[in-house]
């Protein structure tokens, strides 16, 4: 390794530093941060989707590109915070990560199993075909990348900053249903879609946000959810009926409300009772460690609920 390669890991790891620092310059108001960074990860998330286009159904270069978008994602929003915020992005601990992530892949994985054992039970689901383990390995590597790319943006952008505006209540709302909207543009889109989206994952990732205030936990509840639905169980994930098989080739019949029709089944009415108890839970915990806030307290104490 050259040593122009040992700086680049260097800082790298330096914008993931939780140390403090003097600030160089001044704070810009919430507004224009939110602006700012939403633009910036807009560019990023167009970044992240080409390089998944270009990997394609190809499972080695899924897995490198989909790595790769995880390292520019958090360390260009890791970095943006330093720059925009004259702060460590506390919500990034790297000390958090590994419990974060571990718990969060397990959660999710089960709420989508509990999900489709429901839609299953009422003759929803069956498969057909053999088994495609590079399909697995090929969403493995695409789902990586969306999960830390929509969390950061929606989560860490999102509802933090327009929490400092509005409250948390105000923020779970927000960026719930503008988490919903962003769904509306896959080809199987639906309204219902969109808004059983921005109920069950909106809400329950907002929540386990802010129960944690760390962005690992709704990392992994994100992946292990989305990786579920088509990496394991091979059913379309939020109407992006594009993406290939996964382990399993799923095959959906019945009603609308119990299957989720074109939308994939976390348009099915399951999806939404199933992910609202661990929503009602996450908030309950917020509740009880001081960490739910309105407008005027934030603005009474002059902080942020980030900090």
């Amino acid at each position: 390794m050259s040593l122009r390669d040992v700086q680049a890991v260097r800082w790298v790891k330096g914008q993931f530093s939780q140390s403090p620092f003097e600030a160089t310059r001044r704070v810009w108001p919430t507004g224009v941060r939110l602006a700012a960074l939403v633009v910036l990860f807009v560019l990023v998330m167009g970044l992240t989707t080409g390089m998944s286009g270009v990997a394609g159904d190809n499972p080695v270069l899924s897995l490198l590109f989909g790595a790769a978008a995880v390292v520019i994602a958090l360390t260009v929003y890791a970095a943006a915070v330093r720059i925009l915020e004259q702060r460590p992005a506390s919500e990034l601990d790297l000390g958090a990560a590994r419990s974060g992530l571990r718990v969060g892949v397990l959660v999710g994985l089960g709420l989508f199993g509990a999900t489709l054992a429901l839609v299953a039970l009422f003759g929803g689901y069956g498969t057909k075909g053999g088994v495609s383990v590079g399909g697995a390995v090929t969403i493995l590597g695409m789902m990586a990348g969306t999960a830390v790319v929509e969390e950061l943006l929606f989560r860490g952008i999102v509802f933090r900053l327009v929490e400092d505006l509005a409250g948390t209540r105000g923020a779970l709302v927000v960026s719930g249903l503008l988490f919903g909207a962003l769904h509306l543009v896959n080809s199987g889109a639906t309204v219902w879609g969109a808004l059983a989206i921005s109920v069950e994952a909106g809400l329950m990732l907002g929540a386990a946000y802010v129960a944690t205030r760390t962005l690992w936990l709704p990392i992994g509840l994100h992946f292990g959810w989305n990786f579920a639905l088509s990496g394991i169980f091979g059913v379309t994930v939020s109407g992006n009926e594009d993406l290939p098989d996964g382990l399993l080739h799923g095959v959906l019949s019945g009603p609308e409300a119990i299957t989720g029709g074109s939308f994939g089944p976390e348009a099915s009415i399951f999806a939404i009772l199933v992910c609202v108890v661990p929503t009602v839970m996450f908030l309950r915990t917020a509740k009880r460690r001081g960490r739910l806030h309105t407008r005027h307290q934030l603005r009474s104490t002059g902080t942020t609920a980030s900090s």
